[in-house]
């Protein structure tokens, strides 16, 4: 008789050596979904569609204890980024390393001097750009920071072929903020089709106990969102790393 394929895991064990909770040394070990996306619907089958290749982790607020509600999201959109870098990538052996937690990432900031002292231990946001210097420093893969102005035409025509093309050649999750819409979220696809565009967002906003991935689904956590419903008097930047470089491969 044949034996049954064995599935892949849908969760994942962070131990962050006591230092994923502001330092705490009673929070160590974190289990976090794997690529929540999976299994979702796409808006309809006729169209072109672009998407993450490989998998990565699901990181949100609190999600490793430390209560970062209102102003980390930015950090969580990251450290989803180098979950999938970790999975993914044959990095150089001095850049091999697990997910940095939110005071590595700070301090990782203060020692490129891109911060002062006082940022180690803030409430202080970050976005795309600070994204790029803490993907470089700790996994020496250099990101494209794409910059789309507000309005249809922009989101609509530069930020959706920015998107296809990153996703096709490099297949990494990528992370967009703006400034009236300063909500931090990944980027895990692109769809274009007679029903217009569509991006596969993923929130880190969400705050709580561990859910199934299909109730992350069904609360809209990792959704298909219509390109039309995003602020469209606010500007977006996107954070696109870049994978395929001299030392930086995809496995």
């Amino acid at each position: 008789m044949d034996e049954k394929p064995v599935a892949a895991p849908s969760e994942e064990e962070i131990d962050w050596g006591g230092s994923g909770a502001g330092g705490s040394k009673n929070i160590k070990v974190t289990t976090l979904l794997k690529s929540v996306h999976t299994g979702l619907p796409n808006p309809s089958d006729a169209a072109k569609c672009s998407l993450i290749k490989g998998e990565y982790l699901y990181f949100h607020y609190g999600c490793d204890g430390q209560d970062d509600r209102g102003w980390g999201c930015g950090y969580r959109t990251v450290q989803t980024l180098a979950s999938w870098l970790c999975h993914n990538c044959s990095l150089p052996k001095n850049h091999s390393r697990p997910v940095p937690s939110l005071p590595e990432i700070q301090q990782a900031l203060v020692t490129m001097g891109d911060k002062a002292g006082s940022f180690s231990g803030s409430r202080e946001w970050i976005g795309t750009f600070e994204a790029s210097l803490v993907l470089g420093y700790f996994y020496d893969v250099p990101c494209k920071l794409v910059h789309v102005r507000g309005g249809g035409a922009e989101l609509e025509h530069v930020a959706v072929a920015e998107l296809h093309q990153h996703f096709e050649k490099h297949g990494s999750p990528v992370m967009m903020g703006g400034d009236r819409d300063n909500a931090s979220k990944g980027i895990l696809g692109v769809w274009s089709g007679d029903k217009g565009n569509y991006l596969l967002v993923l929130d880190p906003h969400y705050y709580g106990c561990q859910l199934e991935r299909t109730e992350l689904q069904r609360r809209g956590w990792v959704a298909w969102k219509r390109v039309s419903s995003l602020d469209q008097s606010s500007f977006y930047n996107l954070c696109m790393p870049q994978t395929i470089t001299k030392g930086t491969r995809v496995k």
